[in-house]
């Protein structure tokens, strides 16, 4: 069954920019990732240029709360209004996914019965972190907590985001601009203009920051050094700026009388795709204060795809895109008349920017965006399981915890399910509960699952209900402690442990049957992970968490040592808590002389001196990931360490000390017999240009093995025996 997917934009479909195009590539990208797509207007239909298209395409609704009567007036609905209504249009069949534009109305939405099954898109948020006041931090972070899934349009954003809110992490995914040219539309013929004038093309709104007063005089500009040229201009959405109250009125005066400027007005996409595909080069010059903007112009890709090369502000971003050495960067006025001198005078400049813009744009497809989309559509409504038989009706699955930080995915997988009823039971503490809760699961589970063989496993055991299945995930804390030797393992019907080595170890120290216990490794967001590596990253080394002295920091400080020796550059990433802000770990003195010691290297030897930045611990492990170019594994024991496996479905190089089991879950040509070894492998890596290789046969590996989607099935089948 297509699911059913509800989309609102705050925008207005009547004016062309490029809040206007998403909506439009929203619906479209949606129907063709499968889904029956009811599209709501904020403003009543005064054009059709842009919503008559969506209206032509199959499993496409349209709705005009103002022409239905659910709206008065002849405003585009504000956030408020705007929320009741889509509220009122889902009470009657509610949608599976609901797509929304708009801060302030995801803000509103975020109290009502649309929260959980919001897909917000972001982007009306602050750029930089002095704009994260405590207000907009808390909207922020309840829109995120309503959202079932943040769509950010570039890397950048997503990062910003997680690492400034770090209720998004785990929920980001990317959703660039969708690029779609109308049917019938060709792309600029190849090649320099000859015998005629340079024809400038600009599309959008007009405003201040975005220089297009200025723009105007680039004609004459332009004469002046002998470059015949005219500026073509499309669009009818004039800012009024508070500050300038002159602005507006300069703005049209210019439209309409400077000299070499042809104001198209208002039109319907495809014709302002047509003119801008007859036009030789785009002005997307913009004021400085927009260079930090983690947003990408649609209308830059657009001009890509119609082989229209632009002239675009210098930004780590744009060079991303375009590649260091792109002949159409342009910081200021003098800047763009020099660009435009360049192309008016150089057909090869000319053809090498066209061919940049053009290759960028491939990527923004319509069809690329269909296909992210489908994939994230599959991860959100798993088909029904054939595995899981309960006569008429879903199976009933419990969780019982005191901390399920470990178990979050697994449950979000579980509860997207159609075929699955889920029920949670969060212990206050770890010896602290409600009977009741606990005992009403009890009479309503067909499984229950306790994360972590602590106090609330041996509750379970004791009051399940005969036939009640009754699953218990072991760490490596719970095996040091007294809770198995009291659990009742006949009444248990799997103890679930994250490697084979604890797995064996958990059957040496208890005796229990060996078929109770079995491995299902942890899992590894793979696709959230797999992001573009920074400039630099193959001399970045990572650990991730220092705390308590077992991880062995100061080990991960002998490696650095060495490989700083010959070169420098080779700098370690700490992301971690410190260990004084773990009190049971901060009041012992062996712990305390460990990091004293360790923190004395790092400020008084020489080669570590400048090597070692400390991150602050948070949920953006994926943002900073990206900046790491192999991840250590130096403690004395761990049950499975996340980090290494984490770090290769990021695109890093694992790097691992040979504690015990580390073969069992880590191929071993990525564990070393001591720090040496490590730092000479890492060394002739990079030194032998074999780190891209490596990276890509780690990223296989964890694929193959670690996905979610792979860890979910190993449970689904617990779940159904």
């Amino acid at each position: 069954m297509r699911p059913r997917a509800l989309v609102y934009g705050d925008v207005d479909l009547n004016l062309i920019d490029g809040s206007a195009i998403w909506a439009q590539g929203m619906v479209q990208a949606l129907s063709r990732a499968g889904c029956a797509v009811t599209l709501v207007l904020k403003a009543p239909v005064r054009t059709g240029r842009l919503v008559d298209p969506l209206r032509a395409l199959p499993d496409v609704t349209v709705r005009s709360p103002h022409a239905e009567g659910l709206v008065t007036g002849d405003q585009g609905m504000p956030p408020r209004t705007a929320a009741a209504v889509l509220a009122s249009i889902d009470a009657p069949d509610p949608h599976d996914l609901v797509v929304v534009r708009g801060r302030r109305l995801a803000g509103k939405l975020a109290h009502g019965p649309l929260a959980g099954r919001l897909w917000t898109y972001l982007t009306d948020v602050p750029q930089s972190a002095a704009g994260f006041t405590g207000m907009v931090r808390g909207e922020l972070r309840r829109i995120a907590d309503a959202s079932r899934v943040l769509l950010c349009q570039t890397e950048e954003l997503r990062d910003f985001m997680e690492s400034a809110i770090p209720a998004t992490a785990g929920k980001s995914v990317l959703f660039p601009p969708v690029v779609v040219l109308p049917d019938g539309l060709e792309a600029r013929p190849d090649g320099a203009p000859e015998g005629r004038a340079l024809r400038m093309v600009y599309t959008g709104k007009f405003a201040p920051r975005w220089n297009t007063l200025e723009m105007t005089g680039l004609p004459g500009v332009l004469a002046r050094r002998g470059v015949d040229a005219e500026l073509h201009m499309v669009g009818d959405k004039v800012h009024d700026d508070p500050d300038d109250p002159g602005y507006a009125p300069r703005m049209r005066a210019a439209l309409e009388s400077a000299p070499g400027v042809v104001w198209h007005g208002g039109h319907p996409r495809a014709e302002a795709m047509r003119i801008t595909a007859g036009c030789d080069v785009g002005v997307s010059w913009r004021h400085p204060d927009l260079d930090a903007s983690l947003e990408l112009s649609t209308k830059v890709l657009e001009c890509g795809a119609l082989g229209v090369p632009v002239v675009l502000n210098r930004t780590p971003m744009h060079e991303r895109l375009l590649g260091e050495d792109y002949p159409l960067f342009a910081a200021d006025e003098t800047d763009v008349a020099d660009a435009l001198t360049l192309i008016g005078k150089n057909p090869d400049a000319y053809t090498l920017a066209a061919a940049r813009c053009r290759d960028a744009a491939t990527g923004f497809s319509l069809e690329a965006a269909a296909e992210r989309l489908g994939r994230y559509l599959a991860q959100a409504f798993p088909p029904p399981d054939e595995r899981i038989p309960v006569a008429g009706r879903k199976l009933r699955v419990g969780v019982a915890g005191h901390d399920l930080k470990f178990f979050t995915r697994l449950l979000e997988f579980f509860q997207s399910r159609t075929d699955m009823e889920v029920r949670l039971d969060h212990w206050a503490a770890l010896k602290v509960h409600d009977a009741e809760r606990s005992q009403a699961l009890v009479e309503w589970a067909d499984v229950i699952i306790c994360e972590w063989c602590g106090p609330n496993a041996l509750w379970y055991a004791e009051h399940k209900r005969p036939g009640q299945r009754l699953l218990v995930r072991l760490h490596r804390f719970e095996l040091y402690a007294d809770w198995p030797a009291k659990l009742d393992i006949d009444a248990v019907d799997q103890v679930i442990c994250v490697s084979p080595h604890y797995a064996d170890l958990t059957r040496e120290k208890t005796g229990w049957p060996a078929d109770k216990v079995t491995v299902v490794p942890n899992w590894v967001d793979d696709q959230g992970l797999d992001r573009p590596k920074l400039p630099g990253a193959q001399h970045h080394l990572g650990i991730i968490g220092i705390a308590p002295s077992r991880k062995r920091f100061d080990l991960a400080l002998d490696v650095l040592e060495d490989l700083r020796r010959d070169d420098p550059r080779f700098t370690l990433f700490v992301k971690s808590k410190l260990p004084w802000e773990y009190w049971w770990i901060w009041k012992k003195p062996e712990e305390r002389e460990h990091y004293e010691r360790a923190f004395r290297r790092v400020r008084r030897s020489p080669l570590l001196s400048g090597g070692v930045v400390f991150d602050s611990y948070g949920r953006d492990v994926a943002g900073w990931l990206r900046r790491i170019g192999f991840v250590l594994s130096t403690s004395d024991d761990e049950s499975f360490h996340l980090a290494p496996a984490e770090g290769m479905a990021a695109g890093a190089v694992p790097a691992l000390l040979p504690w015990p089991g580390a073969d069992t879950i880590y191929d071993p040509r990525w564990i070393h017999a001591d720090p040496a070894a490590m730092a000479e492998s890492i060394a002739a890596t990079v030194r032998e240009g074999r780190w891209e290789d490596e990276r890509r046969a780690a990223r296989d590996q964890v694929r193959a093995v670690y996905t979610l989607e792979e860890v979910c099935r190993r449970w689904i089948g617990l779940l159904a025996s």
